[in-house]
């Protein structure tokens, strides 16, 4: 159930999605933002609290809390560990998927079969996924997940149209991913489906995501476009 000053958190965020707080512009203060709200200021100051965590607000001790300035690209990270969907939530997009194929994985690099600890699991059946994911028209990333087959078992392909991470969160808490990442070149079959250019820079992101007590739940090989996404972390000094 969402608490009172996380709901105040989506009101304030969403009117900096909307433009209503813009970049470098003061934030009312504590006080008329609960009267506002019909809040206590220990709720707003939570509130304000949760969204300088998420590096949406920064705060100037003395003179008050401001928009954080929005970066050109998307930054994978930024808010924690998220889904696609999540993220192009919290940036003001339309999130779109379309699945290109789903269905038993017949044979994996030993790197993926590693990475999901198949020799230590009772069922050792794995399910690929591929998808296009879109942000509002823009084709942003392509996506190839090997899945352990409990987590999807008598899901089709029509059932990973939306938030994987939710569809997976039914059945096991998601609690952490580790990322490698790499630049490389697009090649012939991602410049078609990102609508890029032949030999322009990609991001492809290795990721092995778990449970809280480090169960593998699947390994995702994505292709970002460099033009689009950044992997990088706005870092604040915490006490000045």
């Amino acid at each position: 159930m969402i608490t009172k000053f996380e709901e105040v958190a989506g009101q304030l965020a969403d009117r900096v999605r909307r433009g209503v707080y813009s970049t470098a512009q003061r934030l009312p203060s504590e006080y008329d933002l609960a009267k506002e709200f019909d809040v206590s200021r220990l709720t707003v100051r939570k509130a304000i609290d949760l969204l300088i965590r998420q590096q949406i607000l920064v705060k100037d001790p003395g003179k008050g809390t401001y928009v954080m300035a929005t970066p050109s690209k998307v930054e994978s990270g930024r808010m924690g560990l998220q889904g696609f969907t999540e993220a192009a939530k919290a940036y003001g997009k339309v999130s779109r998927t379309e699945v290109l194929s789903f269905g038993p994985a017949e044979q994996l690099p030993r790197v993926v079969t590693d990475a999901l600890e198949l020799e230590n699991r009772h069922d050792q059946r794995v399910d690929l996924l591929v998808r296009r994911r879109f942000w509002d028209d823009d084709p942003m990333t392509i996506e190839k997940i090997a899945i352990c087959h409990e987590y999807v078992a008598n899901r089709t392909a029509a059932d990973f149209t939306g938030s994987l991470f939710d569809l997976i969160e039914r059945e096991v808490p998601i609690a952490y991913s580790h990322q490698e990442i790499e630049a490389i070149l697009v090649d012939s079959e991602l410049a078609d489906l990102l609508h890029v250019h032949l030999g322009d820079p990609l991001l492809r992101v290795n990721s092995v995501t778990y449970t809280a007590d480090s169960k593998p739940i699947f390994y995702d090989t994505s292709y970002y476009r460099a033009d689009k996404y950044s992997f990088k972390s706005t870092l604040t000094r915490q006490g000045h």
